[in-house]
């Protein structure tokens, strides 16, 4: 083989194995931002008026938690619905196992005289209620689940569905119907479905439809003759009968994504580091280089 092939070989290696190197990147990335297959969803309540200062603390604590080791991530959902004294907590993981190691991490970082602990006591002080519920990802239903990134998400809908006992499979059915008809009409809005473990009268489903931005709804409420219609009067008259039958509650309530408050990877952050990387705290008495983030919308 003379130097030109030679050289052609390796530079056509070379880009095989940068090629590679990419798109194992990109399946890395895409596996950080997409619906976790376990979720547990902490909604907590706090003392009237308090909403500011939990605010505050909550961003101290995600500041507090970048300068060490945590182990794991969270997505602070802020309400624009619903009860307006409250916050959701979304965090991600893949096992229960993975869950009960995060528990013990905790344990021993909270016994620890640190910031994180008093930060934690600031928060819990002001805490009136607390409710946590683990949920799996149920793959048999749901929108386009694997097209979502959470990353890209700014405002989440959050739809929960309690059945009455045995009718877990209406639920399934309705939903695969209602799947079906978002493909017939194309609708670019995916979601995913967890169906509750435990930490809630079950049988129990979650919905969540990650938006960019609220004009998507304005989308839905465009397409709702669309999907009718691609469900068709026979579709139509069963999921109203499930309706009737099977749903013993349904909420539905919207919530803005607030980075500032959340702990998420730098896997997750780099796929948007625009949003989700803060910006430096300035230094006391010292004007601010960078103009703040809004705050989420909230309902006092």
């Amino acid at each position: 083989m003379n130097s030109s092939h030679l050289v052609a070989t390796l530079t056509a290696f070379c880009l095989m194995l940068a090629a590679t190197c990419q798109a194992q990147a990109q399946q890395s990335q895409s596996l950080a931002t997409s619906p976790p297959k376990l979720l547990l969803l902490v909604r907590q309540s706090f003392q009237p008026g308090k909403v500011s200062a939990r605010q505050k603390l909550d961003m101290a604590m995600s500041r507090a938690c970048d300068r060490i080791t945590v182990p794991n991530s969270w997505i602070d959902l802020e309400p624009i619905t619903g009860p307006g004294q409250s916050r959701l907590s979304f965090d991600p993981f893949d096992s229960f196992e993975e869950i009960d190691q995060a528990g013990a991490a905790w344990a021993r970082i909270f016994s620890e005289p640190s910031g994180v602990a008093k930060l934690q006591d600031q928060i819990q002080a002001l805490v009136t209620s607390e409710q946590t519920v683990i949920a799996v990802r149920r793959d048999d239903v749901g929108y386009r689940a694997n097209s979502i990134d959470l990353s890209k998400a700014r405002i989440m809908r959050v739809l929960e569905v309690r059945l009455h006992p045995g009718h877990e499979n209406d639920f399934i059915e309705a939903f695969k119907t209602l799947g079906a008809a978002y493909e017939k009409i194309n609708s670019d809005t995916p979601w995913v479905v967890y169906q509750v473990n435990v930490g809630m009268p079950s049988p129990a489903f979650l919905v969540f439809v990650p938006m960019k931005a609220l004009r998507q709804n304005d989308d839905l409420l465009a397409r709702q003759k669309s999907l009718r219609d691609a469900e068709g009067e026979t579709g139509v008259a069963r999921m109203q009968q499930i309706a009737r039958d099977a749903y013993a509650s349904t909420e539905s309530n919207l919530y803005a994504i607030s980075p500032e408050m959340s702990h998420v990877s730098k896997e997750f952050a780099a796929s948007d580091p625009d949003f989700w990387t803060l910006k430096p705290a300035p230094v006391q008495g010292k004007p601010a280089t960078n103009k703040a983030r809004s705050a989420p919308p909230t309902k006092n």
